[in-house]
């Protein structure tokens, strides 16, 4: 067994897209760690595809937006929804959203793209990898502990050969069946398994079949075989998801399929038959001393809101922020607290939009399948508020039926477009930013006295209108992008106002 006394800051376990995206994010953040993923290479299987708006944003703010744009352009022009007895007769349907389609570029500076996992995860772990990661797959963590000073890992290569380990902390990101999470005994809650399904992944030659009616979605309303069709690439590869038949063997899928597309000669080679449960699973704490759980290991969903994949790049990257602070000395023990109390409520609340979505593509975003309300679809993925945490709630109301950001502590900031092109998000880096109005003169000295070290800028009137501040205003935000603190106004003593809003936020004692 080797021993590896060269410690390494945080270990992730889990090579997916939570997994890599937790070490690209930890290292914008000058954080070293490794990641550990059992499987000798990424998904095989398509799995997730909508990246939305939110992850494109912070995959902007770490200088990957292009890349994931560029491996997501097979499918640029799949944006629609599609119905109709077959394939073949399917029409698009009309692309609305509850209160109308958004001025994107009013709310957003990104774009949501469709990218298939097994597309996405190799662009991740080259990108991880080109920055100097230490990315190790066909490596599996089999025993840790937690000490005083860290986790002691032990690891196991391919080979059988082992090393042991030392980090500071660990990120499992190893999965809905999560080892480490059952490993530290901690249980899940939400509404449990609703229903059975089944994905078919196959290939076969749809391009013109689908010219002119593109779809990301198509819903095949049939009574032999209804389901529904997802684009994987726009042209061989498909998925097709079934509430039924799950006894039946591989030919008979493709004849189902042949059924399901309406060309009864067309050539269908069926790669894999899924079966699946669509649940609820949250776990109960998404923390366990140095260890953190993210992704599908923290929360399992349906993915009526598309949201399951999303939902975990959110938990790693709120968490690499505060995981940089600890290491670094400039934020408290309650800081690390917060990942929990933030994330446990967000992944709570999107896991139970997601069960209560109905799947019919007609009528989606509608009703819900019991009366709870829904949120709105466009809150969901931007508007959401962290209530409690590393925020300083400043009793402001929030509703999540309309897209509702308008500089309250816990949303994201508002976009805003600068002078130079930039969005108030592009300002943002991995320490704490101060906005001000154009009058926040006093503010400059305040900040200079805070540490750790505040980036300051002063913004015009218009922007404090978007922030809900006078021109002597100030909010605070967090290296997520999240607003911390908000000052509608110049107290009369800045520099203690914004050195105990600090204090509070980082938790430092």
């Amino acid at each position: 067994m080797m021993y590896n006394v060269h410690a390494h800051r945080v270990l992730i376990v889990g090579g997916g897209l939570a997994g890599l995206s937790a070490a690209l994010f930890l290292q914008h953040q000058g954080v070293r760690t490794v990641l550990v993923e059992r499987r000798h290479t990424t998904s095989p299987q398509p799995k997730a595809r909508r990246i939305n708006i939110r992850t494109m944003e912070l995959f902007q703010q770490i200088g990957i937006f292009d890349a994931v744009l560029d491996a997501a352009r097979d499918l640029a022009d799949y944006q629609f929804m599609a119905a109709g007895p077959s394939l073949a007769e399917a029409t698009r349907l009309p692309h609305a959203l509850p209160g109308g389609l958004p001025d994107w570029d009013s709310i957003t500076p990104a774009t949501a793209c469709l990218c298939a996992q097994d597309l996405l995860e190799p662009v991740l772990r080259r990108i991880a990898e080109d920055r100097g990661c230490d990315i190790r797959f066909s490596v599996e963590l089999t025993e840790f502990e937690e000490d005083a000073d860290g986790i002691e890992a032990t690891l196991r290569r391919a080979d059988g050969s082992t090393e042991l380990l030392r980090a500071d902390y660990l990120i499992a990101a190893d999965g809905a069946g999560s080892p480490v999470r059952q490993r530290l005994g901690i249980e899940r809650s939400g509404r449990g398994t609703l229903g059975q399904a089944v994905n078919v992944y196959f290939r076969a030659d749809l391009a013109e079949l689908v010219r002119g009616r593109e779809f990301n979605l198509c819903q095949i309303e049939n009574s032999s075989v209804p389901g529904g069709f997802a684009s994987i690439d726009g042209a061989e590869r498909w998925i097709f998801m079934a509430r039924d038949g799950f006894d039946r063997t591989i030919g008979e899928w493709a004849d189902a399929l042949r059924i399901a597309i309406g060309v009864p000669d067309i050539e269908v080679e069926v790669l894999s038959v899924m079966p699946w449960e669509p649940g609820m699973f949250v776990a109960d704490s998404y923390r366990a001393g140095r260890v953190f759980l993210a992704g599908d290991a923290a929360h399992v969903m349906t993915p009526y809101a598309a949201a399951g994949a999303n939902t975990g790049i959110g938990d790693v990257h709120n968490l690499a922020w505060k995981l940089a602070m600890a290491l670094r000395g400039t934020g408290g023990p309650g800081l690390l607290d917060s990942y929990h109390s933030e994330r446990h409520a967000l992944g709570w609340y999107v896991a139970d939009q997601s069960s209560i979505r109905m799947g019919n593509l007609r009528t989606m975003n509608q009703q819900s399948t019991d009366g709870t309300p829904l949120a709105d679809p466009i809150s969901l993925i931007l508007g959401q508020r962290y209530e409690q945490g590393a925020v300083i709630d400043d009793g402001s109301s929030h509703t999540m039926a309309r897209l509702d950001l308008a500089g309250q502590p816990g949303t994201r900031v508002p976009h805003y477009r600068l002078a130079d092109g930039r969005s108030t998000l592009d300002l943002v880096g991995t320490n704490l930013v101060l906005l001000t109005g154009p009058d926040g003169e006093a503010w400059q000295a305040a900040a200079e006295q805070v540490r750790p070290t505040l980036e300051h800028y002063r913004l015009d009137e218009k922007w404090c209108a978007t922030a809900g501040v006078e021109t002597t205003g100030a909010i605070l935000l967090r290296p997520d992008q999240i607003i911390a603190w908000r000052a509608p106004e110049l107290p009369a003593d800045p520099a203690r106002a914004l050195t105990e809003s600090v204090g509070r936020i980082l938790d430092l004692r």
